[in-house]
């Protein structure tokens, strides 16, 4: 297996943080094209958080890309992902890496997540939280957690539909393995900048929206939205976390993704 050049992550990371300066640098001027009330434009004061999607590069990549200052990681797969977790604890406990489950969440994998993740981004249905609650150990402390949402209504994406956001908001709030912190969407892939930001700024409005149907202490602070081919109009739109993979790992041997 050829190891992962250091220099060449590195570049591409700070690339990365480039396009996303420069996105919030021209945030204000940008809120114009989607048609929002004015009081909708998003608030882009903070730098999104950048997460590396590692799925299906092996630990030695994470690593390389971890010396260079990257401590979160997401990935999609339950068992790959343990094992990759369980080389870089070994290979540099230091370096307190965060994992993040981003894929779809089947019921026999819960419990590895609960037990090895610091967040996951994916949950969709009431059930799933509720086992991940459960099988949360608490020394590790409540499961940071986003709820997926099918926010154009796909037939071929996982996530709750708009409609039914609340009352799973709701229950999971209360689910003390878990702190529910906002919402996920993987909006259909498009080529244009304005349309790329509407799904987003939906996504926005339903989070602002469901808060003021909850009570303080259960308001959500975080939207996970953005990829590595939209992830300007994620910016604009106030994302919290940025789900980066191909734009810093390269292309992937098969299928697509971040």
């Amino acid at each position: 297996m050829q190891l992962p050049d250091r220099e060449l992550l590195a570049h591409r990371r700070a690339a990365v943080l480039s396009r996303i300066a420069d996105a919030l640098a021209n945030a204000p001027a940008a809120c114009a094209p989607v048609a929002l009330a004015p009081a909708d434009c998003a608030p882009v004061a903070l730098a999104p958080a950048l997460l590396a999607v590692s799925k299906t590069f092996p630990a030695e990549a994470v690593l390389a890309l971890a010396a260079g200052g990257q401590r979160d990681f997401g990935e999609n797969y339950v068992q790959e992902a343990l094992a990759k977790i369980a080389a870089c604890d070994a290979a540099a406990p230091h370096l307190g890496l965060r994992w993040h489950f981003i894929g779809p969440i089947q019921s026999n994998k819960t419990r590895a997540i609960a037990e090895h993740f610091h967040w996951v981004h994916s949950v969709d249905r009431l059930r799933i939280a509720e086992r991940l609650s459960a099988q949360r150990p608490a020394s590790r402390g409540p499961l940071q957690c986003c709820i997926q949402v099918n926010i154009s209504g796909e037939a071929s994406k996982s996530g709750v539909e708009p409609g039914e956001l609340l009352p799973l908001v709701r229950a999971a709030s209360e689910l003390p393995g878990l702190r529910l912190r906002g919402l996920m969407v993987i909006p259909e892939a498009v080529a244009d900048p304005a349309a790329q930001r509407i799904p987003f700024a939906r996504l926005r409005k339903l989070l602002r929206e469901t808060n003021l149907q909850l009570r303080p202490d259960q308001a959500m602070d975080t939207l996970s939205m953005g990829m590595s081919g939209d992830l300007e109009a994620a910016v604009i739109e106030g994302a919290s976390w940025l789900r980066i993979g191909s734009a810093i790992f390269g292309a992937r041997s098969t299928g697509t993704g971040p």
